[in-house]
């Protein structure tokens, strides 16, 4: 029986069908109208947005405040523990950088992070950006940070007030606190300075929300005076650009999900173009760090699937001058890597758990840094300087607050700087954490995270939180969470499923969840909870769901394929709406994403393997359990009408008597609230759902 009373008509969208034919294929959409025509103007100036469109949205909101009306005051407990756990005037602790140490800060009640520097041995500190004095006034503003010039005069800053992440930048000076006349918009948000600190480089975005170009702006001109230093013509890459520890490099990294290319561009002449290191070549990935008269080279080449690194010359970086340093070990897959003057350091994941690599660049002799829990997240920081021993690092686990080390690479001396301070209290005796492995169609083993208190009944009574992603090689961490607390306090197993489609078991995993594979995605997702019910975690009843952006395309492929395993089911910024968006080649991310999907328009059979599992196109009439969709009215990367279209869908088609909720944010984007507690109230909202849906209110 739903938990859900006395709820109001929903909203009923009207159809209007378009048909598309591909490969001979008819499908016909009556919802593509939610897609609004001026969509990119829209982005910036969200007024704009046609009246029909919002209206609906606006009743959907409407509609899923009404059944979410009873869990207000839990909303507002919810929001209050989570505060509780936070620092509200915490402080990260300083990375030194020549003259001064930089770092973050927060003031009691604020929302937004304040930049400081101090001078290196401790002093005084000099608030470089009031991250809360920038955002006063508006409904959304999401900073890029702050970079400092060389000789730390200046700094580049940017920020998104609409989420959009259309950036603009400016230039600060750093000794009077007072902006220049510098005003660069619709970039990246990234920006690089010259070594002489008169100049810097920066990403711009295309009427597409592409980062198609790579500007040189001379500080004190106009950003229609800016040099063209790269144009990238192929909309299917990312762009970016960054420097070396030393400065004597111009980094500009070009990729998609399976192709990278490097070009460079010497500090020492600033007017040349860029020299490209190695073609790009379809399935060739690396990435470069400098280590003074050579370049170490992270990569793929050669059949290293896990990744191995090489190190060529910096005056001849070709792939011709590669070679071996770190051999390719099947198994042990290589995440990034660092260089200092007398150190190499790499991320690695071994047998599923991350381990910081230090190798003496003299005498090749290794060591590791690891820890011993069951499941633990390492996070490495490095260094701001080039010529140091020292490097920083963070370790926590699920149950142990996250810790941040300095390192130091010669003695092997870690050094405590700084615990997670939980104010309200947290003991983690009072907790377990366990890595469990649910077995898969396949024979495969999928690992699950899994988080509870010690007091709590493991006999199938106890609601679950069952998270995953799955995609993208994007590794979820068994990291300190805080806000899960709120759920696991109440007596949820909090679960995370480590499925096919990230890195968690090396490159494979990866490879084996993506293209013509991705519906081992969606498989390993529905073992992990089947293997929860079976060995008495939860029960399907009490699991809820739950995954965002791709995670949100596993949320729709489960509810079509098992709704009657998963009590209720929370889908962020939900890709639903795959077969569609990836035959639009105008979207900002469509090109880029044809190698981790497929291109559905040149090849039939990727039409059809889509057209198989997109969420949206395979809802059909079965009763699904209850649903809450989340999304951003200004998202450049799942677009709000994916999300729309796919509610409106499975409430025409649901046979079942449980609601479909669709909550649009009209003043954000895919990262939904920009305020550290504006964002801390979705959560409470989200969890909220999911304690209502469990019947534990």
């Amino acid at each position: 029986m739903s938990v859900f009373k006395n709820l109001p008509a929903a909203p009923v969208a009207t159809k209007k069908p378009v048909s598309d034919i591909r490969h001979g294929i008819t499908r016909t959409d009556d919802y593509a109208w939610f897609r609004d025509e001026n969509w990119q103007a829209m982005f910036k100036d969200p007024s704009i947005l046609q009246p029909d469109i919002r209206a609906h949205l606006e009743a959907e909101n409407t509609y899923m405040t009404a059944a979410m009306a009873d869990t207000e005051a839990l909303q507002k407990t919810l929001f209050a523990e989570m505060r509780g756990r936070i620092k509200e005037d915490d402080s990260s602790v300083p990375m030194k950088d020549g003259p001064f140490a930089y770092g973050t800060a927060y003031v009691t009640g604020g929302e937004q992070p304040r930049y400081f520097r101090e001078p290196r041995d401790g002093g005084a500190r000099t608030i470089l950006l009031d991250g809360d004095k920038e955002a006063a006034g508006k409904d959304y503003f999401r900073l890029a940070g702050i970079d400092h010039s060389t000789d730390h005069s200046v700094g580049i800053w940017g920020y998104d007030d609409k989420g959009s992440e259309y950036f603009t930048l400016k230039v600060r000076d750093l000794a009077t606190g007072e902006d220049r006349s510098d005003t660069l918009v619709n970039t990246g948000g990234d920006g690089v300075w010259a070594p002489d600190a008169k100049s810097f480089f920066y990403t711009a975005l295309d009427e597409n929300h592409r980062p198609s170009k790579i500007f040189h702006h001379i500080l004190g001109d106009r950003q229609e005076n800016d040099r063209l230093v790269y144009e990238e013509k192929d909309a299917g890459f990312f762009m970016s650009v960054g420097g070396s520890l030393l400065d004597d490099v111009i980094y500009i990294d070009i990729h998609d999900h399976e192709t990278s290319e490097y070009r460079l561009l010497s500090t020492r002449d600033l007017l040349a173009n860029p020299v490209i290191v190695t073609p790009r070549q379809t399935g060739l990935e690396y990435a470069m760090t400098e280590g003074g008269d050579v370049f170490y080279i992270l990569t793929n080449a050669d059949g290293a699937k896990d990744f191995k690194i090489m190190q060529a010359p910096v005056t001849a970086p070709g792939r011709e001058n590669w070679t071996e340093v770190v051999p390719h070990r099947p198994g042990t897959l290589v995440l990034n890597h660092m260089a200092f003057a007398r150190h190499l350091v790499w991320l690695e994941r071994h047998e599923g758990l991350p381990r910081i690599i230090v190798r003496d660049r003299k005498t090749g002799e290794e060591h590791a840094i690891a820890f011993d829990e069951e499941a633990y997240s390492l996070g490495l920081s490095g260094a701001a300087e080039y010529d140091t021993d020292v490097i920083r690092f963070s370790y926590s686990s699920m149950t142990t607050p996250s810790q941040l080390f300095d390192y130091d690479m010669a003695t092997r001396e870690r050094r405590l700087l700084k615990t997670q301070e939980v104010p309200s209290g947290h003991n983690p005796e009072d907790y377990v954490t366990r890595r469990v492995f649910a077995p898969a169609w396949d024979g495969e083993q999928v690992p699950v995270t899994l988080l509870y208190r010690k007091d709590t009944p493991l006999d199938g009574s106890a609601p679950c939180l069952l998270y995953g992603y799955g995609a993208y090689g994007i590794t979820i961490p068994a990291s300190f969470n805080t806000n899960c607390l709120s759920l696991v306090d109440r007596g949820f197993v909090y679960a995370i499923a480590h499925i096919r489609g990230g890195k968690d078991k090396g490159f494979a995993w990866y490879e084996n969840g993506k293209m013509d594979r991705k519906t081992n995605t969606f498989k390993d997702f529905i073992a992990a909870a089947d293997y929860l019910n079976q060995e008495k975690f939860t029960s399907y009843a009490n699991i809820v769901a739950e995954g965002g952006s791709a995670g949100g395309m596993l949320m729709g492929a489960i509810a079509n394929m098992a709704p009657e395993k998963f009590g209720g089911i929370i889908a962020a910024v939900p890709f639903v709406d795959v077969l569609n968006t990836m035959l639009d080649d105008t979207l900002p991310l469509t090109p880029p994403e044809w190698p981790e999907w497929g291109n559905p328009i040149d090849s039939k059979d990727f039409y059809q393997l889509m057209a198989a599992y997109s969420p949206y196109d395979n809802v059909e009439a079965k009763p699904y359990p209850a649903i809450l969709a989340l999304s951003g009215l200004t998202d450049p990367r799942v677009t709000y009408w994916e999300p729309t279209k796919w509610v409106a869908k499975l409430r025409e088609k649901t046979t079942g008597s449980e609601p479909i909720l669709l909550k649009t944010n009209m003043g954000a984007g895919h990262g939904g609230a920009s305020g550290r507690f504006q964002r801390l109230e979705e959560i409470a909202f989200e969890y909220a759902f999911a304690i209502k849906v469990a019947g534990k209110m």
